[in-house]
């Protein structure tokens, strides 16, 4: 029973050490030099203050599910704003170029103890996302609230060590550049990722399929075709792309066709799988009735390979917007986010180039995140789903 409490709640219990520690470190410096402590800094304690009497609660009560999670949730909250607004003193005392750096360790250890906070609430939070009507909602929820806490370490340990711009700017220096070039990123993703990804993405799928039920069909082709695609695959997209801009010319139906060769084969082969993946019983059955092979095809062998498909749909949904960005490099109009990289890149803009980046990484997360959906839809009655 003590492992298991101690398990559960000692997040909680080293979330209360880390604080008790930090108001004994400083948090930065004064314009003497001098260190400052947490009890100079009235408005940094209520903050500090809120996260630990939340810990201690939940470590003496021990208690659990959806709504004590929100709670824990609401005091990393409060607590969250505190190494920034230390960070942010600092920069007002000493300028704007002035770090915290190691010497405002109460501030590090303080994020630490912030950290072990966040743990406990996101597992309670995940224990709520397998039950109970919030189910949908916590499990949004989760990694929802992961991901802002990687950004927030991101923010917090750029902007307190004074990492330089040009190696890692911090989130709001992007989200800043990214509201001044709104127009411009826009127009780099309807280049990229409507014309060349969309429109190949779907070429070389629909080709794949198609071609794969032809393979099914017409047994010899398995044997002389699987092979080529293996080797076509292995083909480096550095070596396809400049060929393809010789080909179909600088604008996005090179690029297109480059995100054609990279989804082709592997909707291909597991579409193949997917079809052999029927057992012999299925197909002896429809035999029995007398169906022909489309028959069976539609109403057996192509329902049994759906998870195949769909898996070579996800697979290339990322391999496309990479294939499409990296042709980009090789030749382009003056619009693309392949462009926008390798141009701003040069001219040490790094924070468009990051965000240009975050526009990518959302849009293949949300196509990615669609036909999980559509997976999801069509083949409830998987196992998997059960």
């Amino acid at each position: 029973m003590m492992r298991r409490a101690w398990k559960e709640e000692g997040a909680c219990l080293l979330a209360l050490l880390c604080f008790a520690v930090s108001l004994l470190l400083p948090v930065g410096q004064d314009v003497l030099g001098n260190s400052v402590a947490w009890l100079a800094e009235p408005g940094l304690l209520l903050g500090l203050g809120i996260a630990a009497l939340a810990a201690v609660g939940q470590a003496a009560l021990a208690l659990r599910g959806l709504a004590v999670g929100l709670v824990l949730l609401m005091a990393c909250v409060a607590g969250a704003w505190v190494p920034l607004a230390a960070i942010s003193r600092q920069f007002a005392v000493l300028g704007a170029e002035a770090p915290v750096g190691l010497q405002g360790m109460g501030v590090w250890i303080f994020v630490l103890g912030l950290g072990f906070l966040v743990w406990r609430t996101l597992g309670l939070l995940s224990e709520a996302a397998g039950k109970g009507d919030s189910k949908g909602f916590a499990a949004l929820l989760v990694p929802g609230l992961f991901g802002a806490w990687l950004i927030y370490l991101w923010q917090v340990g750029v902007t307190g060590f004074g990492v330089p711009t040009v190696l890692l700017p911090s989130p709001e220096r992007i989200a800043a550049i990214f509201m001044v070039s709104t127009d411009t990123l826009i127009a780099d993703f309807y280049q990229t990722f409507i014309k060349s990804v969309l429109t190949g993405f779907l070429m070389g799928c629909g080709s794949g399929f198609l071609v794969a039920i032809l393979v099914d069909r017409v047994p010899f082709l398995q044997r002389g075709l699987l092979p080529l695609g293996n080797f076509v695959s292995a083909l480096p997209i550095v070596g396809v792309a400049p060929i393809m801009v010789m080909w179909f010319g600088f604008d996005w139906q090179s690029k297109a066709a480059v995100v054609v060769i990279m989804t082709f084969f592997p909707m291909l082969v597991n579409t193949i799988t997917g079809l052999h993946a029927t057992q012999a019983m299925e197909r002896d059955l429809m035999r029995s009735y007398g169906a022909s092979y489309l028959q069976t095809l539609v109403r057996v062998r192509l329902p049994n390979a759906l998870p195949f498909i769909f898996n070579a749909l996800k697979i290339n949904s990322t391999l496309a917007l990479i294939g499409a960005i990296v042709a980009e490099f090789f030749g382009t109009p003056i619009v693309g986010m392949g462009f926008r990289i390798s141009t701003e890149i040069g001219r040490m803009n790094v924070e468009m180039v990051w965000a240009t980046i975050a526009v990518a990484a959302v849009a293949g997360s949300l196509f990615y995140g669609l036909l999980a959906l559509a997976e999801r839809a069509a083949t409830f009655w998987h196992p998997s789903y059960r």
